[in-house]
């Protein structure tokens, strides 16, 4: 199996990020035209929905008559977001691409414009439904049918009737979406395309540039001198822009107590959740949590230490290769035949669709000058198929990142499939338990192919990165972003300053800096100015959540429990028909109780003995 081959010679980095687009095969590179033929069929379509716009105004007096009138205006409202979100999406993933090219960009700007105008003329349409009954409402669902998958919507507009406002204000609001995202965009632009990238020569005599894909290999150097270098130049480089990116992380925050004032909410975390249905208590607890078990995570550190060979355990050291002359590497073509084989536990059909994704083109694979760094499945395109950006340079990291995005992407997949447009959108509380339960599958595929203790050991330790980076730095940047925000209400101040300080303080708590466990460099209080999700309005809590639920699932899938699997499918099948806690309780886990967290920390105490019976016989 070429699986087991890889193991004995690992391939050698590629080079896709040394050159530029045109250069790499198609079948690497997305196909965009599945959206739009061309450009010139994008503005087309712009400008055919742009004419339609206005006519929302005709259902202006009449939603509470009948239903035939209201399920009229749903309809035509869907069918506007459809259509919006194609337009949306064809323009800021060939933005993604190449952040250089300000022409998509220019184009999200318009769409911005005519969009937030139309937001501002629908404005009437919540604060008149809501003059009704509810009664009246769901007399109107049993009269016609058709509305009945507009039931979770209306049933959500009455459940949040309170911090809905008058006609005016809600057209306000709108408006107010033509500015609101200016610092994340600003952020996206700067930090992708604009910001000067610190070059340095390492001890090989190679001279690199770090920008953010290259800072995510190079960091995993093996060689500590050279790692120390990469991470100096790059947060020193960033340190550089502290006040700058302090005013964008700022005005973002700034953004989101705007909203929550004006909807009458106490906070901007109950502003982010009470819409979503989950309680306050959830994101609380998981902080709470965490910090109990922060033990668990310094005996993880411990561990790579000693796996290290160091004295002291530095931040730095944290990308590296735990096992020495073990480092774990696979080219795209095997990274897929991986994935294949690792997800069959999920059945014949989703391993299907996942070869349907890479054969057709959804996946944009390798780095390129200018394009968006990270990864991402944008499954938006309803009447189509999602799309996966990655970053690829070859690391076990990659692979785990694509089936993590695999995920997404099947959830998407199958909710667009399954469910009628209206409810075919999941929450973002759900969305990482598909990525995660991937992962999960993962790990145990590669565990299960190997005898050699050191592989074995760096596929180990690579499982426990993806606790230390799933579940505790995701909560670490939880807590950070719940206290800037706390600050920011109680009308302190927060500059570029005030952030490092915090992140500082918070970092070394976590990394038990003060207790010896891991040293905390000064210039790692710039890393809070690299982290995108900061701009997501409490988006980072779920990774961790969903770790937690994934984690309790996929015991259930790889046990063979076919009506486990079952459930699990229905899960990812069910977009947003029902609140994320609901779809969780049906698909086997409840995360309003403390057992899926208990369980992964009792996973992950299973991993670090495994670990450490493989050290003591080694010694």
């Amino acid at each position: 199996m070429a699986v087991l081959a890889v193991f004995a010679m690992f391939a050698a980095m590629n080079t896709y990020s040394q050159v530029e687009r045109d250069q790499i095969d198609d079948r690497y590179k997305w196909d965009l035209s599945h959206i739009y033929a061309s450009d010139a069929d994008w503005r087309a379509a712009k400008d055919q929905i742009a004419q339609r716009l206005g006519d929302v105004e005709n259902y202006k007096g009449t939603l509470t008559q009948s239903a035939a009138n209201l399920l009229a205006c749903l309809e035509f409202n869907s069918e506007i977001s459809k259509e919006a979100t194609k337009l949306f999406i064809y323009a800021s993933m060939h933005s993604d691409l190449d952040t250089r090219v300000m022409k998509y960009n220019g184009m999200q700007q318009e769409l911005q414009q005519m969009f937030s105008d139309f937001g501002a003329k629908a404005a009437f349409i919540e604060p008149e439904i809501l003059t009704a009954d509810w009664a009246v409402i769901e007399g109107f669902i049993t009269e016609e049918p058709k509305l009945e998958i507009y039931r979770m919507g209306l049933e959500e507009m009455f459940r949040t009737k309170k911090h809905t406002l008058s006609e005016s204000e809600e057209r306000i609001l709108a408006l107010s979406g033509m500015v609101s995202g200016t610092a994340q965009s600003v952020f996206g632009t700067f930090s992708n395309a604009e910001m000067p990238q610190p070059e340095l020569t390492l001890s090989t005599g190679e001279t690199v540039k770090l920008n953010s894909a290259t800072y995510g290999k190079y960091r995993a150097l093996p060689n500590r001198a050279d790692r120390q270098l990469v991470f100096e130049s790059y947060w020193d480089n960033y340190a550089k822009f502290k006040a700058t990116f302090g005013e964008m992380l700022y005005g973002n925050v700034k953004s989101h107590m705007f909203y929550a004032k004006a909807r009458h909410y106490e906070s901007s975390l109950e502003a982010s959740l009470y819409p979503k249905n989950i309680p306050l208590e959830v994101y609380h607890s998981l902080v709470e949590n965490v910090n109990k078990n922060l033990p668990a995570f310094h005996r993880y550190l411990d561990i790579k230490r000693r796996m290290m060979g160091l004295d002291t355990l530095k931040y730095l050291d944290m990308y590296a290769p735990a096992v020495a002359d073990v480092d774990l590497k696979y080219n795209y073509d095997q990274a897929v035949e991986i994935t294949l084989e690792a997800l069959k536990p999920l059945g014949t059909d989703y391993v299907n669709v996942v070869k349907q994704a890479i054969d057709e083109r959804w996946i944009d694979v390798y780095p390129t000058p200018g394009k968006r760094s990270g990864a991402y499945s944008n499954g938006a395109f309803y009447d189509g198929h999602p799309y996966i950006l990655l970053n690829y340079t070859d690391l076990y990291n990659d692979v785990s990142t694509m089936v993590h995005e695999l995920g997404h992407t099947m959830h998407s997949y199958l909710s667009n499939k399954h469910q009628p447009y209206p409810t075919s959108r999941y929450q973002i509380f759900v969305a990482e338990v598909a990525s995660t339960l991937n992962e999960v599958l993962l790990f145990n595929y590669m565990l299960d192919k190997v005898d050699n203790d050191d592989v074995k050991l760096s596929l180990l330790m690579n499982w426990l990165d993806s606790f230390k980076g799933t579940l505790f730095r995701q909560t670490q940047f939880a807590e950070f972003e719940l206290k800037i925000h706390e600050i920011a209400e109680k009308g302190q101040a927060l500059t570029g300053d005030e952030f490092s300080a915090l992140y500082t303080d918070i970092i070394k708590t976590y990394y038990g800096h003060d207790k010896g466990v891991c040293h905390i460099d000064d210039y790692v209080s710039m890393e809070w100015a690299f982290i995108p999700h900061f701009y997501y309005n409490f988006y980072v809590y779920q990774y961790s959540t969903s770790f937690t639920a994934s984690i309790s699932l996929a015991e259930k899938v790889m046990s063979g429990d076919k009506k486990a699997l079952e459930n699990y499918l229905k899960f990812l099948s069910s977009g947003g028909s029902d609140y994320p806690i609901e779809l969780l309780k049906a698909a086997g886990v409840d995360m309003t109780t403390s057992e899926p967290f208990d369980k992964a920390i009792e996973s992950m105490n299973k991993v670090m003995d495994e670990i450490e019976i493989i050290l003591n016989k080694k010694q």
